[in-house]
């Protein structure tokens, strides 16, 4: 029980250190297609609302 907390603990403080340096970077979060400058690499419908979407931007972000 003492190391299934101790793991518990660890991974804990892991989240939150990664979640303080997303915080501090200021990088916005964003999905694995369609983000920004990128060519969408997922299923054909996901790819195709990844290019409505650059065509109703205009294209450039």
């Amino acid at each position: 029980m003492v190391t299934f907390l101790a793991a518990l603990v660890v991974i804990g403080l892991t989240v939150l250190a990664m979640s303080i340096g997303a915080i501090a970077q200021g990088r916005r979060l964003r999905g694995s297609c369609g983000g920004s400058g990128q060519d969408c690499s997922c299923s054909p419908l996901a790819a195709r609302n990844c290019k409505l979407r650059e065509q109703r931007s205009g294209g450039a972000h």
